[in-house]
Protein backbone atom coordinates (compact mmCIF):
# COMPACT_ATOMS: atom_id res chain seq x y z
CA UNK A 1 0.00 0.00 0.00
CA UNK A 2 1.56 3.57 -0.99
CA UNK A 3 0.09 6.24 0.25
CA UNK A 4 0.94 10.30 -0.08
CA UNK A 5 1.69 11.98 3.01
CA UNK A 6 2.00 16.10 2.79
CA UNK A 7 4.54 17.49 5.34
CA UNK A 8 2.75 20.88 6.89
CA UNK A 9 3.99 23.10 9.27
CA UNK A 10 2.04 24.28 12.77
CA UNK A 11 0.97 27.23 11.00
CA UNK A 12 -0.56 24.99 8.31
CA UNK A 13 1.81 25.36 4.81
CA UNK A 14 3.00 22.87 3.25
CA UNK A 15 6.50 21.82 3.00
CA UNK A 16 8.37 20.23 0.69
CA UNK A 17 6.92 17.79 -2.12
CA UNK A 18 4.41 14.96 -1.43
CA UNK A 19 6.07 11.55 0.27
CA UNK A 20 5.33 8.39 -1.07
CA UNK A 21 5.36 6.07 2.20
CA UNK A 22 4.90 2.61 1.48
CA UNK A 23 3.90 0.25 4.15
CA UNK A 24 6.64 -2.84 5.37
CA UNK A 25 4.97 -6.26 3.94
CA UNK A 26 4.00 -8.76 6.71
CA UNK A 27 7.47 -10.36 5.76
CA UNK A 28 9.25 -8.01 6.23
CA UNK A 29 7.96 -7.07 9.85
CA UNK A 30 8.34 -10.99 10.59
CA UNK A 31 12.26 -11.00 9.30
CA UNK A 32 13.09 -7.75 11.06
CA UNK A 33 11.94 -8.81 14.43
CA UNK A 34 13.71 -12.10 14.50
CA UNK A 35 16.87 -10.88 13.21
CA UNK A 36 17.07 -8.68 16.00
CA UNK A 37 15.76 -11.01 19.09
CA UNK A 38 18.16 -13.71 16.97
CA UNK A 39 20.77 -11.01 17.70
CA UNK A 40 20.27 -9.86 21.14
CA UNK A 41 19.44 -13.06 22.27
CA UNK A 42 22.83 -15.09 20.46
CA UNK A 43 24.93 -11.69 22.19
CA UNK A 44 23.10 -12.21 25.43
CA UNK A 45 23.78 -16.04 25.61
CA UNK A 46 27.19 -15.20 24.41
CA UNK A 47 27.90 -13.50 27.43
CA UNK A 48 26.33 -15.86 30.04
CA UNK A 49 28.57 -18.33 28.51
CA UNK A 50 31.55 -16.79 28.29
CA UNK A 51 34.48 -16.95 30.97
CA UNK A 52 34.65 -13.32 31.60
CA UNK A 53 34.52 -11.53 34.75
CA UNK A 54 31.23 -10.26 35.24
CA UNK A 55 32.44 -6.56 34.89
CA UNK A 56 33.56 -7.72 31.72
CA UNK A 57 29.76 -9.20 31.12
CA UNK A 58 28.59 -5.50 32.55
CA UNK A 59 30.66 -3.68 29.87
CA UNK A 60 29.69 -5.57 26.63
CA UNK A 61 26.17 -5.38 27.80
CA UNK A 62 26.06 -2.04 28.06
CA UNK A 63 27.92 -1.67 24.64
CA UNK A 64 25.00 -3.35 23.16
CA UNK A 65 22.21 -1.08 24.83
CA UNK A 66 24.27 1.57 23.99
CA UNK A 67 24.73 1.04 20.43
CA UNK A 68 20.61 -0.19 20.16
CA UNK A 69 19.34 3.19 21.53
CA UNK A 70 22.40 5.32 18.97
CA UNK A 71 21.44 3.19 16.13
CA UNK A 72 17.42 3.75 16.58
CA UNK A 73 18.28 7.70 17.33
CA UNK A 74 20.03 7.83 14.34
CA UNK A 75 17.34 6.27 12.05
CA UNK A 76 14.90 8.83 13.45
CA UNK A 77 17.02 11.87 12.66
CA UNK A 78 17.48 10.94 9.06
CA UNK A 79 13.84 9.88 8.95
CA UNK A 80 12.93 13.37 10.54
CA UNK A 81 15.24 15.13 7.98
CA UNK A 82 13.87 13.23 5.24
CA UNK A 83 10.09 14.17 6.09
CA UNK A 84 11.31 17.56 6.60
CA UNK A 85 10.27 17.56 9.91
CA UNK A 86 12.89 19.77 12.15
CA UNK A 87 15.81 18.10 14.43
CA UNK A 88 18.78 19.95 15.95
CA UNK A 89 21.93 19.93 14.32
CA UNK A 90 23.83 19.42 17.64
CA UNK A 91 21.27 16.21 18.08
CA UNK A 92 21.66 14.88 14.59
CA UNK A 93 25.35 14.83 15.28
CA UNK A 94 25.49 13.41 18.76
CA UNK A 95 23.33 10.38 17.51
CA UNK A 96 25.89 9.53 14.69
CA UNK A 97 29.07 9.85 17.32
CA UNK A 98 27.41 7.95 19.70
CA UNK A 99 27.05 5.22 17.39
CA UNK A 100 29.99 5.16 16.11
CA UNK A 101 31.32 5.54 19.66
CA UNK A 102 29.65 2.17 20.39
CA UNK A 103 30.96 0.35 17.68
CA UNK A 104 34.63 1.55 18.74
CA UNK A 105 33.85 0.63 21.76
CA UNK A 106 33.14 -2.84 21.13
CA UNK A 107 35.84 -3.03 18.92
CA UNK A 108 38.36 -1.71 21.31
CA UNK A 109 36.88 -4.31 24.01
CA UNK A 110 37.08 -7.13 21.60
CA UNK A 111 40.55 -6.19 20.30
CA UNK A 112 42.03 -6.47 24.02
CA UNK A 113 39.69 -9.12 25.52
CA UNK A 114 41.29 -12.67 26.17
CA UNK A 115 38.85 -14.36 24.19
CA UNK A 116 39.66 -16.58 20.72
CA UNK A 117 38.92 -14.96 17.33
CA UNK A 118 35.36 -17.45 16.88
CA UNK A 119 34.30 -15.58 20.24
CA UNK A 120 35.30 -12.49 18.69
CA UNK A 121 33.95 -13.12 15.79
CA UNK A 122 30.39 -14.10 17.50
CA UNK A 123 30.23 -11.33 19.56
CA UNK A 124 31.02 -8.70 16.62
CA UNK A 125 28.46 -10.39 14.59
CA UNK A 126 25.62 -10.66 16.90
CA UNK A 127 26.42 -7.28 17.71
CA UNK A 128 26.16 -5.84 13.93
CA UNK A 129 23.00 -8.20 13.30
CA UNK A 130 21.51 -6.53 16.39
CA UNK A 131 21.98 -2.88 15.53
CA UNK A 132 20.58 -3.50 11.77
CA UNK A 133 17.71 -5.26 13.01
CA UNK A 134 16.67 -2.71 15.58
CA UNK A 135 17.39 -0.33 12.49
CA UNK A 136 14.99 -2.10 10.58
CA UNK A 137 12.51 -2.90 13.28
CA UNK A 138 11.93 0.78 14.09
CA UNK A 139 11.67 1.74 10.23
CA UNK A 140 8.57 -1.00 10.56
CA UNK A 141 7.26 0.67 13.29
CA UNK A 142 7.01 4.19 11.71
CA UNK A 143 5.71 3.07 8.44
CA UNK A 144 3.29 1.19 10.03
CA UNK A 145 2.24 4.21 12.14
CA UNK A 146 2.30 6.61 9.91
CA UNK A 147 0.13 4.82 7.25
CA UNK A 148 -2.88 3.81 9.88
CA UNK A 149 -2.07 7.71 10.70
CA UNK A 150 -3.09 8.17 6.60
Amino acid sequence: MTLEKEVSTENGNKIGNPKKIQSPSVAFIGASWVAFFAGVIAYNIGLWNSDMLLNEKGYYFTVLLFGLFAAVSVQKNVRDRLENIVVSDLYYGISWVCTIISILLLIIGLWNAELTLSEKGFFGMAFTLSLFSSIAVQKNVRDGKTTLED
